[in-house]
């Protein structure tokens, strides 16, 4: 059985700024004026042993911070779409135990002003765990797509394999988008990666399919598509992972382009 219930750290943790690594990127504004309990309070969720569950969200504004066990041989897979703002932020902090595997897929979509975040820390507490995070961004407008991703590996947790992949697409000049990739081993025998790209749609494309006759929203929309679908490649269930690409894809409704 899991659990899960709201742990109010706010007693104990200070309010954070952009001073603090993990919110460098944040809304200045959002951390000054917020209930401190919303920036410190997190969800604590065990996954037992053996067991294997995976779970989809769509991210609200505001902060939401989610913390998770990941038990011996047990799997946890958690994929999401960050389209709120002003600012929305989502945090993940996962353990793993021997074997356990973790899998993250995220998508941020923004205009106008948003700013929008992943967070994820991801620690490998014993060996022969793995892990691995696709994080896509596509934003417009004057709109911020983050996403800082630690990894953390314990001296003993040997035959670790942990990977997180970032690609951003700007569809506009004054969209930006910031990654922070961070890798912290203290064990010898593992595979650690990670890779970042951020980038414009791609204009040879849009041309080759418009020299066939398919219209610009079109395009751009399969495009789009392609971009972020790799995010949810690894649902188990097909009809869900096609759901949480329509409800993506949506979002570009609102993008003038």
């Amino acid at each position: 059985m899991t659990r899960l219930w709201l742990m109010p750290e706010a007693a104990i943790l200070e309010r954070p700024t952009n001073r603090d690594e993990a919110w460098r990127y944040a809304d200045a504004d959002y951390l000054a004026e917020a209930e401190l309990a919303l920036l410190t309070g997190w969800q604590e969720l065990h996954i037992p042993a053996g067991e294997a569950r995976e779970e989809t969200r769509i991210v609200e504004a505001g902060v939401e911070r989610l913390r998770v066990n990941v038990g011996q041989g047990a799997r946890y897979a958690l994929f999401a779409i960050n389209a709120a703002g002003p600012y929305a932020r989502l945090e993940v902090e996962v353990t793993l135990e021997e074997g356990a595997h973790f899998e993250f897929g995220g998508v941020t979509l923004g205009g106008g002003n948003k700013v929008q975040e992943f967070v994820t820390r991801t620690i490998h507490a014993q060996p022969n765990a793995t892990s691995n995070q696709i994080v896509r961004a596509v934003q417009w407008g004057r709109s911020t797509g983050n996403f800082l991703g630690r990894i953390e590996v314990v001296k003993h947790a040997q035959k670790t394999d942990a990977a997180q992949n970032f690609r951003a697409m700007l569809l506009e000049k004054g969209a930006s988008a910031n990654t922070k990739p961070e890798l912290e081993i203290f064990a010898d025998d593992v595979q650690c990666a990670h890779g970042a790209a951020i980038g414009q749609l791609d204009e040879a494309a849009r041309y080759y399919m418009a020299a066939r006759g398919i219209a610009p929203d079109v395009a751009r929309k399969l495009l789009v598509q392609a971009f972020i679908g790799d995010a949810f490649v690894e649902m188990s269930d097909q009809s869900q992972a096609e759901s949480m690409l329509e409800r993506a894809l949506a979002q570009l409704d609102e993008a003038a382009l």
